[in-house]
């Protein structure tokens, strides 16, 4: 992580934190019986947007559990709530995550910045069993919002994805309707520069690290990025340059992933 992306980790009982910006934590690398997320986090703007999130979900018939203070602490926040996805996924739900503006992130890789404030971590793509069930729950009960689809061809098969979003950031979760043997297929860090790019991939290149897909430009989100195989089998995508979505925006639809480049 910190060689090739850039982003600076610590080591302690519960595992690796990484961080990549003002946040005390990013990214949590834990010990787990598979390869694979053990839980995605996203956070609202206070304590009345979580317990109304969980309104939503308990009348939706999810199960939800509202951690004690001392719980949420362990997790950087003010506030947690925990639930599960239709496919099992543990989600927490968090208000006032902890933040150092008092120590500075700096990249031990030299990366200038990572594309993050409002528009969060970055992105994560999950692959569903429904896409109709997972859906109902992050769109209805979390309140994410479509941004476009794709029809994405893949070998003989072609692969649905749908993109959402909950902030600027063209998405923050994807869903793919394919059966795989993990529940992430990839997660994506943007940085602020597009030599932050070039200069992370010459940093995969020389560590032997295996490019699974080369640099390329999204049709959805016109994202410049390559891909990096994780040491857990899972994709990161590093990129920049991606547009935003606003009140205005229109849900689309593609029958491609890339205009150029991405070639696997």
């Amino acid at each position: 992580m910190t060689g090739v992306l850039g982003v600076s980790a610590q080591k302690d009982d519960t595992g690796i934190q990484a961080r990549f910006d003002e946040q005390e934590t990013r990214l949590r690398v834990i010990e787990g019986d598979t390869n694979d997320i053990q839980y995605a986090g996203f956070d609202v703007a206070d304590e009345a947007s979580l317990l109304a999130v969980k309104a939503r979900l308990d009348e939706l018939g999810y199960a939800t559990e509202l951690m004690e203070p001392a719980q949420a602490k362990e997790f950087g926040a003010l506030g947690l709530l925990k639930t599960h996805d239709p496919d099992g996924l543990e989600i927490h739900i968090i208000y006032g995550a902890n933040l150092l503006p008092d120590k500075p992130f700096v990249s031990p890789a030299g990366v200038s910045g990572f594309v993050t404030g409002d528009q969060g971590f970055g992105h994560i793509v999950l692959c569903v069993k429904s896409m109709t069930t997972a859906r109902k729950f992050y769109e209805q009960g979390l309140g994410f919002q479509v941004s476009d689809f794709i029809d994405l061809p893949m070998g003989p098969m072609t692969i649905d994805l749908t993109f959402l979003h909950c902030n600027p950031r063209h998405h923050t979760l994807a869903l793919a309707a394919v059966p795989a043997p993990m529940r992430l297929l990839h997660f994506m860090l943007q940085a602020e520069s597009i030599d932050d790019v070039g200069l992370s991939l010459e940093r995969a290149t020389a560590a032997e690290c295996k490019i699974t897909s080369s640099l390329g430009r999204h049709t959805n989100d016109q994202m410049l990025s390559f891909y990096v195989r994780s040491p857990s089998g899972f994709d990161i995508e590093f990129g920049f340059g991606a547009r935003t979505v606003g009140e205005d925006w229109t849900v689309k639809h593609y029958k491609s992933g890339s205009v150029w480049g991405h070639k696997r």
